[in-house]
C-alpha cells in the first residue's frame, strides 16, 4: 500500500475547560455587592476610593485598604457616542460609554449610559443606575445609567 493509499486516522475532540475559576475577595465583593444591588469600592493608602475595587493599588503596587459603599449615583467625567451598536454591543440603539464618578467613588469607572439622544449627552451630567431585573453578580447588573431627570450639569 502506498502513502497515497494509506487510511488516515481521525478522532473527533472537543477542547473544554474542566475547572471553575474564583472571583477571589476582592471582585467577589464586588460582583456579590451587585447581584444584592450595592456598588463597593475600596480605599487606596492616599484615601482615594476605586470602583470598581483593585486588589492592588495601581500607582503604587500597595494592597487596597478596606470596601466602602458607594452610592447609585454619579456625573458623567468623559464619554464617547455609539450611534450604530453592532450585534455585540450592551444595547441596539444608540447609547454612550461613559467614564461615571459615582458618589463617594474617586475613580471613575467605564459604562454605558442609555441616553435617548446624543444631543442630550454631556460632560458633568448627572446619571442613576437601572438595575437588571434579575442580577446574578455579574456587571451587566448594572444595566446601564441613565441621566437623572431635573438634574443640570
Amino acid at each position: 500500500m502506498s502513502q497515497a493509499e494509506a487510511e488516515v486516522l481521525s478522532q473527533a475532540f472537543e477542547m473544554g475547560f474542566t475547572y471553575t475559576r474564583s472571583t477571589g475577595p476582592v471582585v467577589g465583593k464586588f460582583f456579590t455587592g451587585l447581584r444584592n444591588k450595592t456598588i463597593y469600592g475600596n480605599t487606596a493608602s492616599d484615601g482615594r476610593i476605586f470602583v470598581p475595587p483593585a486588589e492592588y493599588n495601581p500607582d503604587t503596587a500597595e494592597v487596597m485598604g478596606e470596601f466602602v459603599e458607594v452610592g447609585e449615583t454619579g456625573v458623567v467625567k468623559s464619554w464617547s457616542w455609539v450611534s450604530q451598536p453592532r450585534p455585540a454591543h450592551p444595547l441596539d440603539r444608540p447609547f454612550a460609554y461613559a467614564l461615571i464618578l459615582l458618589q463617594g467613588a474617586d475613580v471613575p469607572m467605564l459604562h454605558i449610559v442609555d441616553c435617548a439622544d446624543e444631543a442630550l449627552m454631556s460632560t458633568g451630567m448627572q446619571v442613576k443606575v437601572r438595575w437588571a431585573e434579575e442580577p446574578r453578580g455579574h456587571i451587566t447588573d448594572i444595566s446601564c445609567f441613565e441621566p437623572v431627570e431635573g438634574a443640570s450639569s
